[in-house]
């Protein structure tokens, strides 16, 4: 059986991507909304994930340049964890999206810039 990790998510940045350099190059870290609609008792409810998101190199420069808070994104690419200890030397997990190709739409009807990376 052929297994893969992809994620495809649609929704808005929560916040502003934030650059950094690392010894492994550019990397942008921002959260990302994604809202599911369904019907409950006879209404319409929103529940909304929050996801953290990576992006590397290329795709860290165009996110940043082109996306804001806000912003309308399509992201694909995979899940991975990783680990770290915090200041107070206690180990955090944390599972993150990497993207590896980024739709920033910001929003505008007609007139709406759309960026590919």
């Amino acid at each position: 059986m052929d297994t893969r990790n992809f994620v495809r998510l649609v929704g808005n940045l929560g916040t502003d991507p934030k650059v950094t350099e690392t010894r492994n190059g550019k990397v942008a870290r921002f959260s990302l909304a994604t809202t599911e609609n369904y019907f409950e008792n006879g209404k319409q409810v929103g529940k909304t994930e929050w996801h953290n998101v990576v992006a590397w190199n290329t795709n860290a420069d165009m996110v940043a340049d082109k996306c804001t808070k806000g912003s309308h994104v399509v992201i694909m690419g995979r899940l991975a964890s990783r680990s770290y200890d915090d200041k107070d030397n206690i180990r955090r997990y944390i599972t993150e999206v990497v993207a590896e190709e980024i739709i920033c739409e910001k929003r505008g009807g007609q007139n709406a810039d759309r960026a590919e990376c």
